[in-house]
């Protein structure tokens, strides 16, 4: 099922959110979404979020915000303009964070509180010194959310990141197009290389 796929492909959003640029091209998330409920409504709502629960500024581009690692005109850029209208997302990335999981676990909590539903909640060992990796999916209203926060006590620092994708828009890419824009070691596999729009 393609919207489960999708799930998947999501914990690659971070490459759209550093990637995205501002494309000037509205697509479906942007201003109507599923039943109206678009990016800029999620984008809001992870915000509002991570920052009641004292997450620190995330210091990098939001999805829509320029950058410079994509050559202009280039397939991959076109790509990530067209994903970065189906994109919500925030992440943070550096020294360790003090009760960094509480407050991941509390921006849960308030995403919870604005309709997310919670799903599965995987928890892995990173490395021999206590470092976890916890990633949880959440949806919403024709959205699927992937929060995570990898831990790591080899280098001490913290990851943690929401990215949200409006499910029909993204299963307009086709597979090719998802290999190109978010690489080859996603789970994305099978299907027939045609994208469809039910998500």
């Amino acid at each position: 099922m393609r919207g489960t796929r999708w799930a998947a492909v999501a914990a690659g959003a971070g490459a759209v959110a550093l990637l995205g640029t501002g494309c000037g091209t509205v697509g479906v998330g942007e201003k109507t979404g599923s039943g109206g409920f678009g990016r800029e409504a999620a984008q809001g709502e992870i915000r509002a979020a991570v920052a009641g629960a004292g997450l620190p500024e995330s210091g990098l581009p939001e999805t829509g915000e320029a950058s410079s690692t994509a050559s202009a005109g280039s397939e991959r850029e076109r790509l990530a303009q067209r994903a970065a209208a189906c994109t919500a997302a925030w992440q943070y990335v550096g020294p360790t964070v003090d009760a960094a999981r509480g407050k991941f676990d509390r921006t849960l909590a308030a995403l919870v509180e604005e309709g997310w539903k919670t799903g599965n909640r995987q928890v892995e060992k990173l490395d021999e010194k206590g470092g976890t990796s916890v990633a949880v999916t959440l949806r919403k209203r024709g959205w699927t959310l992937m929060a995570r926060h990898h831990a790591s006590k080899t280098v001490v620092m913290d990851v943690v990141s929401f990215q949200a994708t409006e499910d029909v828009c993204m299963s307009r890419f086709t597979e090719r197009e998802a290999k190109l824009l978010f690489g080859d070691d996603n789970g994305v596999s099978g299907g027939d290389g045609k994208g469809d729009a039910t998500g």
